[in-house]
């Protein structure tokens, strides 16, 4: 039902426990056709140094039919929604996800995190907000999911929120989810692997959008064709590698 998996984290993340080597054949055992190799940001204390995702254009586009976008986790480093990557080097990346994470920014007030959220947005820097239901950082739903709306950034439902961490984000998720349908807001999923056997787990993200009857042409996890169009009416160039997919 799903085949594209836009957040997953490798050892480069030394909070995680797999390798782009071991994501391949879980994908292709579970029918997940593209995903997103996206370790965290270099404020985060364990991540990658910045060299990480300038050598990303070492990967093969596509291993054996599996399609890799290079991509990062980066982090919101303050209410005028910078992040901890910058230019030149981030128009290099195929996607960026941007979140909330407590070393980097900690929790604050709904104002606070609802400014820092849409300042993000507004930034045209980031594609996909991830786990922006976290219930650590409180926001005005209706006004993220409307900024998201008119700026066309994906909100991500961050199927791990509801299996490892960030307990609790059922009830936001689920507010996400029937305000993004309602303004016409863009989702994606996101497993949020750490490890590679969770690569593609969407039950949780499944069951929300399903209860919430949401189109799913407004669903990037559906198809890597949905996800690749979205990403190139954002600006990124069409990837020759990926028409396979098409």
């Amino acid at each position: 039902m799903y085949r594209v998996d836009t957040h997953t984290h490798t050892v480069a993340s030394t909070h995680a426990y797999s390798t782009i080597h071991d994501y391949l054949p879980v994908a292709k055992a579970k029918g997940i056709t593209l995903f997103a190799t996206t370790d965290h940001g270099p404020a985060m204390a364990d991540a990658p140094h910045y060299w990480h995702f300038v050598n990303l254009r070492v990967l093969p586009r596509v291993v054996d039919g599996v399609g890799i976008l290079r991509g990062i986790e980066a982090n919101i480093k303050n209410e005028q929604g910078e992040i901890d990557f910058g230019d030149p080097h981030l128009q290099e990346l195929d996607i960026v996800l941007a979140g909330f994470h407590e070393p980097v920014f900690p929790p604050r007030d709904r104002e606070s995190h609802t400014r820092a959220m849409i300042n993000t947005i507004r930034s045209g820097k980031v594609d996909i907000i991830s786990h922006p239901g976290n219930p650590a950082f409180p926001i005005d739903i209706d006004a993220v999911v409307r900024a998201a709306a008119e700026h066309q950034v994906a909100l991500e439902i961050n199927n791990s929120s509801f299996a490892h961490s960030r307990k609790g984000s059922e009830a936001n998720c689920r507010a996400i989810v029937e305000a993004a349908r309602d303004l016409g807001a863009w989702l994606a999923f996101g497993s949020d692997s750490h490890v590679a056997f969770t690569l593609g787990d969407f039950e949780h993200c499944h069951a929300l959008v399903d209860a919430a009857r949401f189109p799913r042409e407004r669903l990037l996890a559906t198809s890597p064709e949905s996800l690749l169009g979205f990403l190139e009416r954002r600006g990124h160039p069409r990837i020759a590698e990926f028409d396979i997919f098409r």
